[in-house]
């Protein structure tokens, strides 16, 4: 699924901070709009809207399993585009014909972390081609890039830190608390500024000018 040519890499990112430094950061989160889409029609709609992007942060979030032996199918989507985070509660959901040609279509490039898993998770759902997706994380491991983790990236790369607490929530409920929404939609933005600051500071080639696709609706994340 990866596909890109590393460039370079800048020289304060190839310092790992320790578990102390990273605590100690700000915590920021995505404070733009988020939409929750739970029924077929609104996600048809939604999809009409994210085909028009050229880069969307990409992540999903699965009901945390206790048990051996216990799994669960990805209960939400989170793709965020310039302006808008979509949340695709998938277990309320029956048609999933446009998420599977938006993310079978290689002129939209998904990015975020750990891709491979959360993609074949998605085909035990419904089934598509994955085509145009790009895992930052591959990304920071073929360079020297110090971290490879969502999470670490951000703290790297932007000198902030993501809050976990919604991480083993249940996200089968069908009423999701505002924290699971702002969690689930941190994640999605933050792997696609990863992305364009990668673009921006030379380690990927862009396919356009990032800060053409750039919001301001974010917590005016700047790399570090």
């Amino acid at each position: 699924m990866n596909s890109a040519v590393c460039l370079k890499v800048p020289q304060e990112w190839t310092r790992k901070l320790s578990r102390e430094e990273v605590n100690q950061l700000p915590v920021k989160r995505w404070n733009g709009p988020i939409q929750l889409l739970r029924t077929d029609a609104e996600a048809e709609e939604a999809v009409a809207v994210l085909a028009r992007e050229s880069v969307l942060g990409f992540d999903t979030e699965t009901r945390p399993s206790f048990r051996k032996g216990e799994n669960y199918f990805p209960a939400l989507l989170q793709l965020a585009g310039a302006d808008t985070v979509y949340l695709f509660q998938l277990r309320a959901m029956e048609r999933f014909v446009g998420l599977a040609a938006l993310l079978s279509d290689p002129k939209c490039r998904k990015v975020g972390v750990g891709l491979d898993y959360d993609v074949r998770a998605l085909q035990s759902l419904f089934p598509f081609d994955p085509k145009g997706f790009l895992d930052v994380g591959d990304v920071a491991r073929r360079t020297s890039i110090a971290s490879q983790g969502l999470r670490g990236l951000a703290a790297n790369l932007f000198g902030m830190r993501i809050s976990k607490r919604a991480q083993c929530s249940n996200w089968d409920n069908p009423e999701l608390k505002k924290f699971q929404l702002v969690y689930a939609a941190t994640d999605a933005w933050i792997s696609r500024e990863i992305y364009l600051t990668m673009c921006d500071r030379g380690v990927l080639p862009p396919l356009v000018r990032p800060e053409e696709l750039r919001s301001d609706q974010g917590s005016g994340v700047n790399a570090a």
